[in-house]
């Protein structure tokens, strides 16, 4: 059976307790009975995690780390399972970390990627060189025609997307459909002006049975992409979004509610997880990650090794 394997950070003191810990971790997220009791033949051959390498840490932290290979089989068709499966009761504890990971084949299939990525988003801006810009019309408690101003001179500037602030929801100073039509109503109002190819991306973000319903009225009056907050909605609704055909319109992430996955280096994700391999599993084409500087204390180190992995829009 072909296997997909996670690299795990471990924060012991000794490779002895780091061998302990890693066959909780592997037993933890399959099987989750006591080792001893695991039964032989596929079971134990096929579907318990295997320790693949034990090693030091190579930074200040210390600690080691360690490659836990699972099978396909362990997830099935899902995508759900598979994150759980990559750190799902594991999560829960202490000095454990998620660094990297290596796909398998089989994900390969089931998880369709970025439709459109770096290339697609150069070739709907006509941008081939240098960056791409976005900017955000905010705050909340604006009325639809103010947000729609401001859609308006972004684009007059030439901004190459103009997208919702991630708080801009349904709210009634702005109702989501009336910002939509009024807001690329006012894009393509400055387009005609300017000969500017700007587009609108606005926020889906919202509750479950209303997320969809969004995407496709953005795609119907011509958006050029949409932004919703995979730490609110699911990690799933991007990727369903993502390998629908007949949607095509680019998906922006935004790190909203999921800061502390990040914000410490012995727990949650690394930033190359997080903000890089999880958003292309999950079809995302651009990612707002927090950058090193402003109001958010990110390295430069952790905004180099996020970026180098996604397509990435940074926010200082």
């Amino acid at each position: 059976m072909a296997r997909f394997s996670v690299t795990y950070w471990i924060g012991v003191p000794t490779e002895a307790e780091a061998h302990a810990r890693a066959l909780e971790i592997a037993v933890e997220q399959t099987v989750e009975i006591p080792r001893d009791i695991v039964p032989a033949g596929y079971v134990e051959d096929e579907i318990l995690g295997r320790i693949e390498s034990v090693r030091p840490g190579t930074d200040t932290r210390g600690g080691f780390l360690t490659e836990i290979s699972y099978s396909d089989d362990d997830i099935g068709d899902d995508f759900p399972q598979l994150l759980n499966i990559v750190f799902g009761n594991s999560s829960i504890r202490t000095q454990t970390r998620v660094e990297t990971m290596a796909l398998s084949p089989a994900i390969t299939k089931l998880i369709s990627g970025p439709r459109f990525g770096t290339p697609g988003l150069r070739e709907r801006t006509g941008v081939k060189h240098g960056p791409i810009l976005m900017s955000a019309i905010k705050p909340v408690g604006l009325s639809t025609a103010e947000l729609a101003g401001l859609a308006h001179q972004f684009a007059l500037g030439g901004m190459d997307y103009v997208k919702d602030d991630h708080g801009l929801a349904n709210q009634k100073t702005s109702p989501f459909a009336d910002r939509l039509k009024a807001c690329t109503d006012a894009i393509g109002d400055a387009n005609a002006k300017t000969g500017f190819g700007t587009t609108y991306v606005p926020n889906i973000t919202g509750p479950s049975d209303q997320i969809f319903e969004r995407a496709w009225m953005a795609k119907e009056m011509g958006a050029g992409g949409v932004m919703l907050a995979p730490s609110l909605v699911g990690f799933d609704v991007s990727r369903a979004l993502a390998a629908n055909p007949d949607f095509a319109l680019p998906i922006v992430s935004h790190p909203t509610f999921g800061g502390t996955n990040v914000i410490t280096p012995t727990t949650g994700f690394s930033h190359r997880f997080f903000y890089g391999i999880l958003q292309r599993l999950m079809g995302v084409d651009a990612v707002i990650y927090p950058n090193f500087g402003g109001r958010f204390s990110f390295s430069t180190m952790n905004a180099w090794r996020s970026s180098m992995v996604a397509p990435a829009i940074s926010v200082a």
